[in-house]
């Protein structure tokens, strides 16, 4: 059985590791093209059928790159499609979900006391709402491919509004936010699947049969790319957050991922009108950061008159501040069957985050990390699978507060 459970964490591992490595390279792909796109300038010989061009010097080389908005007159031989990233990293990520949230559902997945589901309702909620979120977005481009693009955005965030809270009356928190991060990137990769590869294939197919392609086939791409565009920044804080209680296990974290969406607009924004040779718009960055701060005092609203000095405690003022006993109790009767060095759930063979509670000393040593994980925010234990309640949990924040103000 070890041996199994330690082929299990490899493949995790593995696909964990493909997922970002296949992650950085449409990432980089699709920044690059966008920038590029935004830098075309005119030319006076241009070659027929060129809309813009640019020159560029990376590693020692000169580049001279040339865009056409349909298609050049003779089609080149060697033709690269940019499309496997795309395909690679929905697949890993995909794996992810199946291996972690799937496969450990009872643990990441389900939360009783947001909703009660079986793992086979949650996986088929889980999928269902990735092919809703595909469906409602197309339908949108599709209606509304001539309208204000600025207004059909407006439209595609009040959808993600509406899935970040949706997401957090059915599954745990973690589980939450990291399914609006895959409800995104499936409409990322879906974009590119589904709209750009098509459209571009049906330009070739008229270039090679002598046609003239039609030039919208092209505009609908760019609108699709440049969404993508926009939304990258926040599927990738949304993919970390599951590392972050604060993040995800707090009252308001549906509210601080639709802030994260218009985090990634700003920001991109500035690269987007840096590009575009057309200036640099600062009061983004003081939006980003302003958007930010209201981030974090959201996460951190249950302890905001917290006492930073507790923060920095020893293990000595942890075990000697009043109400360690209970909480030493509730560790032990909430936590320690995981947290061991021989933990007793079914199917763990090692502490997770190799943290052991079992002993005072080592609930002292580690009193930082209940206060957030469990006191704080409500990560710890996953899905509350040991039913710690909230008194206990106001015991925990009493205890570690009680602390710093004994330091102070």
């Amino acid at each position: 059985m070890y041996d199994w459970a330690v082929l299990w964490e490899w493949v995790e591992l593995a696909a964990r590791w493909t997922h970002v490595i296949t992650a950085i390279a449409w990432i980089g792909s699709s920044f690059y093209f966008i920038a590029l796109d935004l830098g075309l300038r005119k030319s006076p010989d241009l070659p027929v059928g060129a809309y813009g061009e640019e020159w560029q010097v990376h590693g020692g080389g000169f580049y001279h790159i040339q865009k056409y908005l349909v298609a050049p007159e003779r089609l080149p031989e060697h033709l690269i499609w940019f499309k496997w990233e795309s395909y690679a990293t929905w697949l890993s990520g995909f794996a992810m979900l199946v291996l972690v949230y799937y496969l450990g559902a009872e643990l990441y997945l389900v939360d009783p006391q947001v909703m009660e589901l079986t793992t086979l309702q949650a996986v088929a909620i889980s999928l269902a709402s990735l092919a809703f979120g595909w469906a409602v977005y197309t339908t949108i481009c599709r209606v509304f491919v001539n309208a204000n693009q600025t207004a059909v955005m407006v439209a595609l965030f009040g959808v993600l509004v509406a899935m970040a809270w949706g997401y957090t009356h059915v599954f745990s928190g973690r589980a939450a936010l990291i399914h609006l991060g895959a409800f995104t990137a499936t409409i990322m990769s879906a974009n590119v699947f589904m709209v750009i590869i098509p459209n571009q294939k049906i330009v070739v197919a008229d270039l090679k049969a002598g046609r003239t392609p039609d030039p919208k086939y092209g505009r609908i791409a760019k609108q699709r790319s440049t969404h993508n565009n926009y939304l990258t920044l926040p599927v990738l804080f949304l993919m970390l957050s599951n590392h972050y209680p604060l993040v995800f296990a707090t009252e308001y974290n549906w509210i601080i991922a639709s802030l994260v969406f218009l985090m990634g607009v700003t920001i991109r924004h500035w690269f987007n009108t840096q590009h575009a040779g057309k200036g640099s718009p600062h009061w983004t960055w003081g939006v980003t950061v302003l958007l930010f701060l209201i981030i974090a005092w959201l996460s951190t609203a249950p302890m905001r008159h917290v006492d930073d000095t507790a923060m920095q405690g020893e293990a000595l003022v942890y075990a000697s501040a009043g109400g360690f006993e209970d909480v030493v109790g509730i560790v032990q009767g909430r936590c320690s069957m995981c947290h061991a060095a021989e933990p007793g759930w079914e199917g763990m063979y090692w502490p997770p985050k190799n943290v052991v509670l079992e002993t005072p000393a080592q609930i002292a040593h580690e009193a930082r990390r209940i206060y957030m994980q469990a006191g704080i925010t409500h990560a710890m234990p996953p899905a509350n699978l040991s039913y710690i309640e909230p008194a206990e949990r106001a015991k925990i924040v009493e205890w570690f507060r009680g602390a710093g103000e004994v330091e102070g």
